[in-house]
Formats: structure tokens, C-alpha cells, sequence
């Protein structure tokens, strides 16, 4: 089995979705499915059809559905230990979802078998042989997921491996061990897989089969046991996209596989039209379906996977990229990134200025902005995560540059009263192009109704603030050991329909920081209008008070 390439079988549709928060609807789980097969996966499991109507649903519309390079895998559990194969309900329904592959798992660990089944070690014996056997006779390819193998082995070692040699015997061909409570250590796997492989393919006359693994992550060594169970033989690897699952999650399919693809010499099953550089956009695209926020700290696809913060580490980067990286991001469709920050240098700054399009060279001394961005994260601002205030703060600090508004004062007032709503209103005054306007605004709260007036007060001069939503709102408390006194940073993300960015402000006053970080959003928004205009070699038309307004061909 050396040469037998390595096959992935996904099943975020299935046990990701086991995880606290993950949902998916019914046309969730076919927009995923459609996504993992157009990346070529060769196994998709779909959900588990006895267990819940959408699951049904799931695999009545599959059917209309043309798979270009998967095959469906529904899942479920061998027959209760009452029932006869063709009389259980769970079997029936996992044989008409019609789908090419049926996984059905079944007890290895005896604890499982009598406290939880309430059956006897025999019984559970038939229970997998009667239940593999019944989706063989029904023209399926059966896969045997052995559920809780490792904590079965360690608690009696030769019924666990019965139970293998009952699901081989009815015509399993793919034998999954897999460590349900993940628990278990490396070294302890291997020596497991190597033992439980010796057994088996020793028997006389045994049929082969292709060993496979399913780990869960809560030792957090679900991929590393993934990758050294490949190594020590087995070709089947069972994983989610983004680690998704219960309690601590499974193994990480994305990371499976680029470590497969890039570190070693295994060969993995052809993926279709899948390709490694589309890997980023599919793990970041499953968890907008899911609606889940993308883990910036991902292992290869996350936004922070590349990213420089130290100042060495950035003046390195900037001479010899790989030098602190360990794979080249763009391989698997990501990018490096060097963060703003108190700890880096002048190498970080200009050239992640460079990456956001700007050159320092002639107009900004990149020395003297790295100072300024030294004191003013001294005084709790971050711009490693508010791109857009830094790139405001270039501008500031260039000659030529004119702020398109200024905030002369403004209040904030909030009122509770008995029978009636919480109600917010603020009061803002701003200059514009010399011209000093006051207006008010209600809101849901302080931040909204702040909002609000600042559009009121703007809008006029600045239509393109129009598009302008706030979509996120942070709050982080800087020095909690103050209390209600501590330092507070706010971070605001902002989306126009073709963009998003982030801004941030800073303040012993939630209110004063928030305000700072909104101003950042509509000056940063005004700003980028502007440049479009002359990215396009169109022009501005003026106010009658000089403030640019809409731009015209």
C-alpha cells in the first residue's frame, strides 16, 4: 500500500457542523458541497440522514445535483441491537439517500458497548458485521469509521481489534481508527497503528483494505496525528475545513493538506480542479457560509500566518522574504504582510506603506513616522489592526495633505426613564472648508447617534459618505487593572460595497475613542473617493465653499 496515493475525505458537512456555533442551513450544506467538489475532493460526506429531516433533504436534492469530482458519502450508525438489518429504520434511510458510499461507525470501546448501547460484546459484533454487510448487499462501498479506537485499544486491546475483523469480514474496505475523544499522543498512535496493521494483515486469506484515521483535536495534535498516521501507512484521512467540530474541533483539512502537498513526498488523490493556491479563498469562503469570523491565526490561510511584527524580523523579510517563512504564502493563495506596530522599525513602515501604495521616499521620512507611531501606541493606539488609520496618519503627516473636515466639539447624552426606551442623542460641531456647522442626531446609543450627526453634518459636502456603513465595533480595555477608569481602544470596520477597512481610536472615554475611530472612517472614506477620482484622470467639482464634492467625467 507504499504507492496508494493519499485520499481526503472531508466531512465538514457532518461532524464539522457538530460544532458549538456552526450551522448550516439546507442551502449552506449544498453551497459547500458544490465548493469541495469543484476543489476535487475525492470524498464528501454529506450528513448523517437518519439523524435529522434536513439531512434527508440534503440528499434528496443531491441526487439532482452532477458531481464532477467527489463521491457522496452519507453517514450513520450500525443497526440498534434490536432490529434486524432491514428493519432499521437508520439503515434504510442511509440506503435510500442513494448515495455511492455509506460510512457507518461502530463501538470498538467495550465501555461504549455495555453502558451506553446497553448490549453485550457479541451483540456489537453482529451489530457492525449485520450493518456493513447489509449496505454492501445493497451495491454500496462501505467505509467503517471505528469510533473511539484509541481508548478502546488501551482498554482491551483484542476486542477492539475484533471489531475491525467484523467490519472486513462483511465487506468493509476502508478500516477508519478513529480517536473520538482526542486524547491521544503521537507516539501512542503510531504504535497503535502499527500494531493493529501487523495483526490484521497477518490474518490467513485477509481481504486488503486501506487503513484510514480520524482525529479530533483536543489534545490539540489532530494534524500532527493526521500527518504521522500517513506516515506510518494509513491512505484515507478523515478532516473539516478549518478544523470545525465538536467540543475542541477535528483536524484541520486545510492544513492537512498543504502540509501533505508542500512537506512531504506523498502523493495525494487527484484533487480535480482543485489547486493549492485556491486553499485560502476556500477556507475563508466555508467560514463566511458558516458565519464565522475567519481565524486570523490560522496555520497557513490565516491573515496572520504571514504577517511581521518585530522589527528584525521585518528588516529581514524585506531583504530575503523566506527568511522568516516558512512556506511562500502565495502557494497556497495567501500573502505576507508587515505589521505597523511599536515593535517594528523603519523597514516595516515604509514598506508595508509601499503595500498599501504609498512612497514614502521624497515626502516622508519613514525614521521619523516610525517614532510618531512609537509614541502613539505608547498612548494605546494599534495600528496592526487599523490599516486605514495608518494610512491617514501618512497622509497627516505629508506635506500638502488637508484634512477634508475637523470636529470642533461635540456631546453625547444617553436617558433612561421608567416606561420608556433607552434613548441616545448627540450633538457634534464640525468645520468644512471654513465653514462651521452644528447639528444633532438620535441613535440607538451614543456611538450610533455620534454616527449620525457626523453624516448629518457631512453628507452635503460629501455625498460618497452615503455608502458608507460601519459593519464591526470593538472595544478593548487596555489597562484593566484601572477599572472603569481604564485606557479603552476602539476599532471600527467600515465597507463601502467594494471595500472594507479599519480604523481605531483611543481614550480613558469610550465615547472620545469611538469618536476618534469614526472620524478616521468617514475621512478615510472621503479620502479614498478622491484618490479613485485621480487613479481615473477625472477631476473634482467644488462646493461653493471650496470642499470637494462628487467627482464628474
Amino acid at each position: 500500500m507504499t504507492d496508494q496515493p493519499v485520499i481526503l475525505y472531508d466531512t465538514t458537512l457532518r461532524d464539522g457542523t457538530q460544532g458549538e456555533n456552526i450551522t448550516l442551513s439546507l442551502a449552506d450544506k449544498l453551497r459547500v458541497a458544490r465548493m469541495l467538489d469543484e476543489y476535487g475532493f475525492p470524498f464528501i460526506e454529506g450528513g448523517w440522514p437518519g439523524s435529522n429531516p434536513k439531512d434527508i433533504e440534503f440528499f434528496a436534492a443531491a441526487r439532482k445535483l452532477r458531481w464532477e469530482h467527489a463521491k457522496l458519502a452519507a453517514f450513520g450508525s450500525t443497526r440498534h441491537k434490536a432490529n434486524r438489518p432491514g428493519d432499521d429504520p437508520n439503515l434504510r434511510e442511509l440506503v435510500a439517500a442513494e448515495t455511492p458510499v455509506v460510512t457507518i461507525f461502530g463501538k470498538s470501546w467495550l465501555l461504549h458497548v455495555t453502558e451506553v448501547l446497553g448490549a453485550t460484546a457479541a451483540q456489537n459484533l453482529d451489530m457492525i458485521a449485520d450493518s456493513i454487510g447489509y449496505i454492501v448487499d445493497h451495491g454500496r462501498e462501505a467505509v467503517y469509521d471505528a469510533e473511539h479506537f484509541f481508548d478502546g485499544y488501551r482498554a482491551n486491546r483484542d476486542y477492539a481489534l475484533s471489531t475491525l475483523r467484523a467490519a472486513r469480514g462483511a465487506g468493509a474496505r476502508t478500516l477508519v481508527l478513529c480517536d473520538t475523544n482526542g486524547g491521544t499522543i503521537t507516539d501512542d498512535l503510531v504504535r497503535i497503528l502499527a500494531d493493529v496493521r501487523g495483526s490484521l494483515e497477518a490474518d490467513p486469506g485477509a481481504a486488503p483494505v486501506t487503513w484510514g484515521i480520524h482525529t479530533h483535536n483536543d489534545a490539540e495534535m489532530a494534524v500532527a496525528n493526521s500527518i504521522a498516521a500517513v506516515q506510518a501507512g494509513v491512505r484515507h484521512v478523515q478532516a473539516t475545513i478549518n478544523g470545525y467540530g465538536e467540543r475542541c474541533g477535528n483536524a484541520n483539512m486545510v492544513s492537512i493538506l498543504a502540509s501533505l502537498a508542500l512537506k512531504t513526498q506523498f502523493q495525494l488523490a487527484p484533487m480535480g480542479g482543485g489547486d493549492l493556491a485556491d486553499l485560502t479563498d476556500l477556507s475563508r469562503s466555508v467560514a463566511e457560509i458558516a458565519n464565522v469570523n475567519p481565524n486570523d491565526y490560522q496555520p497557513y490561510v490565516g491573515r496572520s500566518a504571514f504577517a511581521h511584527k518585530g522589527g528584525v524580523h521585518g528588516a529581514a523579510v524585506a531583504k530575503v522574504e523566506h527568511s522568516y517563512q516558512h512556506v511562500d504564502p502565495t502557494r497556497i493563495g495567501n500573502k505576507g504582510r508587515l505589521v505597523v506596530s511599536e515593535l517594528g522599525g523603519k523597514a516595516n513602515t515604509e514598506i508595508r506603506a509601499r503595500q498599501l501604495g504609498h512612497e514614502l521616499a521624497g515626502v516622508l521620512d519613514p525614521k521619523e513616522l516610525s517614532r510618531i507611531i512609537k509614541r502613539l501606541e505608547h498612548e494605546g493606539l494599534a495600528f496592526e489592526g487599523a490599516e486605514a488609520s495608518f494610512e491617514l496618519l501618512i497622509h497627516r503627516n505629508s506635506p500638502g495633505y488637508t484634512q477634508p473636515f475637523r470636529i470642533i466639539d461635540y456631546t453625547c447624552l444617553v436617558e433612561q426613564r421608567s416606561g420608556r426606551e433607552l434613548l441616545a442623542e448627540a450633538t457634534v460641531k464640525v468645520e468644512v472648508g471654513g465653514e462651521i456647522l452644528h447639528t444633532a442626531a438620535d441613535g440607538n446609543g451614543p456611538v450610533n447617534a455620534l454616527d449620525g450627526a457626523l453624516r448629518k453634518a457631512l453628507g452635503a459636502f460629501y455625498p460618497v459618505l452615503d455608502g458608507v456603513r460601519l459593519v464591526d465595533y470593538k472595544v478593548r480595555i487596555l489597562d484593566g487593572a484601572t477599572a472603569t477608569a481604564a485606557r479603552t481602544r476602539v476599532i471600527i470596520d467600515s465597507q463601502d460595497g467594494s471595500a472594507t477597512w479599519s480604523t481605531m481610536g483611543s481614550d480613558t472615554n469610550i465615547i472620545g475613542a469611538s469618536a476618534m475611530a469614526l472620524a478616521d472612517s468617514l475621512e478615510y472614506a472621503i479620502w479614498k473617493a478622491g484618490a479613485e477620482v485621480e487613479r481615473r484622470g477625472e477631476r473634482h467639482f467644488t462646493t461653493t465653499n471650496g470642499a470637494p464634492g462628487e467627482a464628474s467625467a
